[in-house]
């Protein structure tokens, strides 16, 4: 599985080379709570977004080796580095202003406490958190930081 940007096949490298991009579940309430939560806090407008379920990110999926079904693998591309799972929202985090800034430090956080945390919320999020029946549709306002704007209709 690829960790950086640049050892992502072609056409797909070009499509996101150069910016960071948060793609998220747009069928949960958390992921997209989190999606809200990151466009409320960037305030530097650094992330891009893409929704799992969209084009771009089942074509992203599919080339990490993820399920194209099954989005309990949150992803996060920040200078050229693909993050998954918690140190993916350990990245975000990092990226954003002061306070949410120190969440950063839960990268250091080792995997083998990280993981079964991140991967038991993640297979119960519907469950806890409930689920859309239909794809999160960004605002007009929004949809220009959206990579698959194009295609959000098909998702």
């Amino acid at each position: 599985m690829p960790d950086r940007v640049a050892d992502l096949p072609d056409p797909l490298r070009h499509r996101i080379a150069g910016r960071d991009l948060i793609v998220f579940d747009g069928e949960c309430v958390l992921c997209s709570g989190f999606f809200r939560f990151i466009v409320r806090h960037d305030r530097a407008e650094r992330f891009s977004f893409a929704i799992a379920q969209a084009p771009l990110g089942q074509e992203l999926y599919a080339a990490l080796g993820l399920p194209t079904d099954d989005f309990e693998t949150n992803l996060i591309i920040a200078d050229g580095i693909i993050y998954r799972k918690g140190p993916a929202f350990a990245a975000a985090m990092g990226a954003l202003g002061w306070p949410w800034r120190a969440l950063g430090v839960l990268r250091y956080v080792p995997r083998v406490i990280s993981e079964p945390v991140y991967n038991r919320i993640a297979r119960n999020r519907y469950r806890i958190f409930g689920q859309y029946d239909t794809c999160l549709m960004p605002t007009p306002e929004l949809r220009g930081r959206f990579l698959d704007r194009g295609e959000l209709q098909a998702a």
